[in-house]
């Protein structure tokens, strides 16, 4: 006895074709205008200080040549504003704008572009 009954033949779609290319071209118009909003400067809180970081055993650095230590959960920001690990850094001199948390370690830092750390912080009233 068979159990299966014949399905009936699916409806093709006459026009799929021309719809995926419209759809990769909208996903491509789209992409270019995600990458054109992209500026040069991030905005940095204003609480951020510019220092030199030098990782030397994570989770403790060198931040202007004095010894400090990075939070449970820091985060660190490449250039290109996604996560680095402090693994990766260790030995490198880079320019970086930091944040503090309330008990004094450092918790959130920027490695700045060459255009971004020509630029000065601007100072809070």
């Amino acid at each position: 006895m068979n159990r299966c009954t014949p399905q009936a033949p699916r409806a093709t779609f006459p026009h799929r074709p021309a719809f995926a290319v419209s759809l990769a071209l909208a996903l491509c118009a789209l992409s270019l205008a995600a990458s054109g909003q992209s500026t040069n400067s991030r905005p940095f809180p204003p609480q951020a200080e510019r220092g030199l970081l030098i990782v030397t055993q994570p989770p403790d650095l060198l931040l202007n040549g004095k010894p400090d230590r990075l939070s449970p959960g820091a985060r660190i920001f490449g250039a290109n504003n996604m996560l680095v690990l402090s693994g990766q850094l260790i030995g490198q001199k880079t320019v970086v704008n930091f944040v503090r948390e309330p008990n004094g370690q450092v918790h959130q830092v920027w490695i700045l572009t060459e255009a971004e750390a020509a630029l000065k912080l601007p100072t809070s009233p």
